[in-house]
């Protein structure tokens, strides 16, 4: 177990890479693992962090030279540097000095360049996760800003009481949908910034839009991630309402089933195939409807496989989108 504890340390120590802060801990770890005189660990460019003094540093810093330039393992005096290789690639390199099994020299290259692996994927979710959120925020229609202004425009005069309400309304909106964040918000949060923009969807387009929300109270502090409901509400509106000529209902729920919060986003308008709704899922669909797999993506790489968004739709039956959270889930805290 002591060996399972030092090797999970270990890794946390790589997350930042071979020449990262905490690579001479990492390196530390490894040479009590082995049990070896010296252990020293470099990337590609070669520059060794050691634990321990070998003999003939000069020699062994040589011999890791070698490693790097033909990927294959080289040893001599007492001394064995090892390739590491992360995604089937040559990641750097080990080098052990002492009585060291070969074989136990080389499962440890191995398991550095998995622990190496490990730390690219998380950096690659996390950058994922990013990115999938900028492009929420860029999803912003420019026609719903403009006839928004317009609209508030149209009150300054006539009502400027309206026109006032429907600016800190549009400022709350924008706040929300383009600031800087923390990583999570609270369903209160949420609901703040669909409420603003709920405002504005009525004033720009009057009694076409109908709206009821009904959200349970103990569900409110729920933390989720920033933009997870308020894109349903914007579809909703958008594909469900703003059609030509077109008007309709949106409704908004939400409510605790045991350990789990379910919330539903539903629309009257004219609907989809059941197929097509399987596909945006799937990211498949047409441009444009990236904000549906993009919320459904973050869910589950955050909560888990068994989380995210149900469509239930088909065609000429309206749209209801579900979305399926943990009530509580370690790590997740609003900011």
């Amino acid at each position: 177990m002591g060996t399972l504890a030092e090797g999970r340390r270990i890794a946390s120590c790589l997350r930042g890479g071979i020449a990262g802060p905490d690579a001479d801990a990492a390196v530390r770890g490894l040479r009590s693992l082995l049990d070896a005189e010296a252990v020293g660990i470099g990337g590609l460019q070669g520059e060794l962090t050691w634990s321990g003094r070998p003999a003939d540093r000069v020699a062994a810093e040589r011999l890791a030279g070698s490693v790097l330039r033909k990927d294959a393992r080289s040893a001599a005096g007492g001394v064995a540097a090892l390739p590491i290789h992360a995604r089937d690639e040559l990641a750097g390199v080990l080098v052990v000095v002492g009585r060291v099994p070969a074989a136990a020299a080389r499962e440890a290259a191995l398991w550095v360049g998995e622990a190496l692996e490990r730390a690219v994927l998380e950096s690659s979710a996390d950058v994922a996760q990013q990115a999938e959120l900028r492009a929420l925020r860029a999803e912003i229609s420019p026609h719903f800003v403009y006839n928004s202004l317009t609209t508030i425009a149209s009150f300054v005069r006539s009502d400027p009481e309206r026109a006032r309400d429907l600016i800190l309304d549009f400022a709350e909106y924008t706040r929300h949908s383009l600031a800087r964040h923390g990583d999570y918000t609270t369903v209160a949060g949420e609901f703040r910034a669909i409420e603003a923009y709920l405002a504005l969807a009525r004033a720009v387009l009057g009694d076409r839009l109908r709206v009821q929300v009904r959200i349970a109270p103990e569900i409110l502090p729920v933390a989720l991630p920033y933009l997870v409901l308020q894109p349903l509400v914007e579809n909703a509106v958008r594909h469900g309402v703003e059609l030509p000529g077109a008007s309709g209902l949106v409704q908004v729920s939400g409510e605790a089933a045991g350990s789990e919060c379910v919330i539903a986003v539903e629309d009257d308008g004219p609907g989809m195939d059941p197929e097509y709704a399987a596909a945006v899922l799937a990211g498949r669909g047409r441009p444009g409807s990236l904000g549906l797999v993009n919320v459904d993506r973050r869910l589950r790489t955050i909560f888990g496989a068994g989380y995210g968004l149900v469509i239930e739709t088909a065609v000429g039956a309206g749209t209801r989108v579900l979305v399926r959270l943990p009530r509580f889930q370690p790590g997740v805290v609003a900011s």
